[in-house]
């Protein structure tokens, strides 16, 4: 039994970006975003408090978060990745962030500088004052199906993890295959894993295209009752401390698979192609999605 409704969290403007190497001004920023808003999303992830040195493309996010028009019925997350970031995001208002964990201890080390227990300690912290004020709280979990420096990622530990991260107050986990190893029945097997410590409807899959198995992976998910999905429009992403990573699922590529298979997930495809244009066109590319290119020659 296939999930009747998807939900399709949109990290385009955040994952989608922060590896890019051309500058992106706040305000072609802003105007992404606001493309986005008119998809009919409920989750459009805007940017990311972190150090502008270690992640110059984000260095706008409060900026971006201020001018952006914000629907009523659309969450507008950012990424804060310690307490420093969390005081930014008070500062600004924001009324959703996302924490981020790993259960590869060279990843943690890679891209935190910090070993897992200290994340852990750093979370408990972020949450702690973040519930306080009454700011809601996702999580994210990198190379869930392999890491470029460890190798294979011991599901048990990810599993572990992922019930700490419910346990401390996230509403959601979003399991993250960071390089794009995973193959369906390995994704079958993680989640699986995962569900022995939290319920599936606090599990999301964020699956990247590495090796062109996050379709596949997406619905051999579904299969397992998994009604979450991360997606990036035009498949933009890649972790800047994750060597091969590339791009994430292209949102369209997802709204066109789930259209065909009868799945509901309320995102208005034709709009996600015209954010999709914007945002190539400002990165000064030609190509997009296969599915994108597609529908657009199709329709000229």
């Amino acid at each position: 039994m296939l999930p009747k409704h998807i939900s399709i969290n949109e990290v385009g403007a955040r994952d989608g970006l922060q590896n890019e190497k051309i500058n992106i001004s706040a305000e072609e920023k802003v105007k992404f975003i606001n493309l986005l808003s008119l998809c009919n999303y409920k989750y459009i992830e805007v940017g990311s408090f972190v150090s502008a040195k270690w992640v110059p493309q984000m260095k706008n996010s409060d900026v971006v978060y201020k001018n952006i028009i914000k629907n009523k019925e659309t969450i507008y997350p950012l990424l804060v990745p310690n307490t420093i970031g969390l005081k930014n995001a008070l500062e600004s208002d924001v009324k959703t962030i996302c924490v981020f964990a790993t259960a590869s201890e060279a990843f943690s080390k890679k891209n935190t500088n910090t070993s897992i227990e200290q994340t852990k300690k750093n979370i408990k912290e972020i949450l702690k004052i973040a519930i306080k004020n009454n700011i809601k709280i996702r999580a994210y979990m990198s190379c869930v199906l392999g890491c470029p420096y460890e190798g294979k990622v011991s599901y048990k530990k990810t599993a572990n993890l992922a019930n700490f991260l419910i346990d401390e107050g996230c509403y959601e986990v979003s399991l993250g295959d960071t390089v794009g190893y995973g193959t369906p029945l390995e994704t079958q097997k993680l989640i699986n894993e995962v569900s022995n410590k939290i319920n599936f409807s606090k599990i999301a899959m964020h699956l990247h295209d590495t090796y062109g198995q996050a379709l596949a992976n997406i619905y051999a998910s579904m299969q397992m009752g998994i009604s979450s999905f991360d997606t990036s429009v035009g498949g933009l992403g890649g972790c800047p401390y994750a060597k091969g990573a590339s791009g994430n699922v292209a949102t369209e590529d997802v709204i066109y698979m789930l259209n065909g298979m009868g799945v509901d997930c309320g995102v208005d495809l034709q709009k996600v192609l015209v954010a999709s244009k914007f945002i190539y066109k400002i990165l000064n590319r030609n190509i997009v999605s296969k599915t994108a290119s597609a529908i657009l020659s199709k329709q000229t």
